[in-house]
């Protein structure tokens, strides 16, 4: 595979976190503290992610205000499906709007949640389908957020890529090998969090075996799923490497060539340029 060679960091490693929420509370109120730590992890970029409107303009704001000597700083614009029943023509223009910045690298985080259901499943599916149009008519990847919604995910991305071309990623990946490769098929790259450290976690393991190189990143998806040996506590963009660590070993790989993957296909994906 071809791309840019990322740079290395005073760490050795060069590492993305591609699915952050520094713009969550109580990351927000440290960032300086965070990206510094991040830096000396090796991180190079992180994506923050928006859940709504509000989340997705102080993502925005963070990344446009990122101190040039930390971690360059991206962020995705969406609407979680929690908070599907509040999307409609309104907010669907403010995302647009947010997403015009030169910082904005995806739509997302967007998909169906039937854990909690906090939103109607129908309506859910609804604001799915209007955001992946969104992605679509901005030529922007999505990043998914799939919780006991695999098929019907599946089915609506499936009839989505009949008539259009969208790439993307499955955040906090949380399906079998089977799901792993159905989403692999569709062309879209799975993403690990500090879940892949747990120790009852061998078939998210398992998956990690199965998933090809150019298709894997990683994530924090701080402050929540802190890595072992940090599990319980804050998470923040400098645990990735705890994430990469963790996914090199299930990979029988270092930890080198780990980072140069991940950070590749995130390079790739969200079209972040030389880092």
């Amino acid at each position: 595979m071809n791309g840019p060679s990322p740079k290395k960091s005073e760490s050795g490693l060069a590492l993305v976190d591609s699915h952050a929420h520094m713009n969550l509370k109580p990351l927000s109120a440290m960032v300086p503290q965070v990206l510094e730590r991040a830096r000396e992890a090796g991180v190079r970029a992180i994506i923050n992610i928006g859940i709504d409107v509000e989340t997705s303009k102080a993502a925005r704001q963070l990344s446009e205000n990122a101190p040039g000597q930390g971690p360059m700083l991206y962020f995705s614009a969406g609407i979680h499906p929690h908070d599907s029943k509040g999307l409609d023509g309104d907010s669907l223009k403010e995302l647009k709007d947010l997403l015009t910045s030169d910082r904005a690298v995806a739509v997302g985080e967007i998909g169906l949640d039937y854990y909690r259901d906090l939103s109607p499943r129908d309506v859910q599916k609804r604001a799915f389908e209007a955001q992946l149009e969104l992605a679509h008519d901005l030529g922007l990847p999505i990043i998914i957020h799939d919780r006991e919604a695999h098929e019907d995910i599946v089915d609506i991305l499936s009839a989505f890529l009949r008539n259009h071309t969208i790439r993307g990623v499955f955040h906090c990946f949380s399906g079998d090998e089977a799901l792993a490769k159905r989403v692999l098929d569709m062309g879209f790259f799975i993403s690990f969090t500090g879940v892949i450290t747990f120790p009852k976690a061998e078939g998210l393991r398992q998956v990690a075996r199965y998933v090809p190189p150019d298709r894997m990143l990683v994530e924090t998806d701080c402050p929540f799923l802190a890595p072992v040996p940090f599990r319980g506590k804050t998470n923040e963009p400098a645990y990735v490497a705890h994430v990469a660590r963790a996914l090199a070993e299930v990979k029988g790989i270092g930890i080198e060539e780990c980072a140069k993957w991940t950070t590749r296909n995130a390079v790739e994906l969200f079209a972040l340029g030389s880092l």
